[in-house]
């Protein structure tokens, strides 16, 4: 199994997702009212999909999942032409940091980092930083998940526990502190999706989800192809079938 997609809330999948594509310089996969996916290239047969499906109104729960771009020396200018694609200037309370956050065109919170000696090779989108109760343990946890490996632990600045696709290449994975704990029945705006291969055993990998301090979801969303998780933390993720198979 690894790790497949980024599953973004969205209440137009189509303004949002032409935002984000233009934003990273992704190639789009599927264009439908209620789903919007573009591809993230990472490195060989290795890709992160965006997958922005529709909501019936904009997401009121914490952002316990964002997506930090790579501005480097170029932060300013980077952070400029996101505002020409319709991103503004937001004030989360971040106060003086050397980052710049900004809304996308559904005012969702995402910010343009700095210059920093982690990012080298990640591509456009340098991290996606996660809220943790416990970082040590939901790295362990996400590491067996996605196949990902832990990243340079020696570079200042890096989070306490930090995940990156084993090639070293793309975005990092960052394991961050959360600053409250999830909310009973609030569900992530931004959430990652794993894929199985043909070899994997959907009940199995469940079943190992809950020994290492996961859960199974069952949501009254109708039928699904997908089976819906929480990680020790409560974020949630989705389990995809193998090509070719049942859920």
């Amino acid at each position: 199994m690894f790790l497949e997609n980024l599953g973004i809330d969205a209440v137009d999948p189509i303004r949002l997702g032409r935002f984000w594509e233009a934003a990273l310089g992704t190639t789009a996969l599927t264009v439908e009212p209620d789903i919007y996916e573009t591809r993230l290239e990472i490195t060989g047969d290795a890709y992160l999909d965006l997958c922005f499906a529709q909501v019936p109104e904009p997401p009121a729960s914490p952002l316990r999942l964002h997506l930090d771009l790579r501005g480097g020396d170029r932060q300013l200018d980077v952070a400029d032409q996101l505002r020409e694609l319709g991103a503004r200037d937001l004030d989360i309370g971040q106060g003086e940091v050397p980052w710049i956050v900004l809304g996308d065109v559904e005012g969702t919170a995402f910010c343009v980092r700095e210059e920093r000696a982690e990012f080298t090779g990640t591509g456009p989108l340098a991290a996606l930083p996660l809220d943790s109760a416990d970082p040590q343990r939901d790295a362990d946890f996400w590491a067996w998940l996605t196949g990902w490996a832990d990243a340079d632990a020696d570079v200042p600045g890096i989070a306490p526990r930090t995940l990156r696709h084993p090639s070293l290449r793309g975005p990092l994975l960052e394991f961050c502190a959360e600053p409250e704990p999830k909310q009973a029945g609030a569900k992530n705006p931004i959430h990652l999706d794993i894929r199985l291969e043909d070899e994997d055993d959907a009940d199995e990998i469940a079943a190992q989800v809950a020994e290492r301090g996961g859960r199974e979801l069952h949501p009254d969303w109708g039928e699904l192809p997908w089976r819906v998780f929480q990680d020790p933390s409560g974020n949630e993720f989705c389990l995809l079938p193998a090509p070719g198979a049942s859920a």
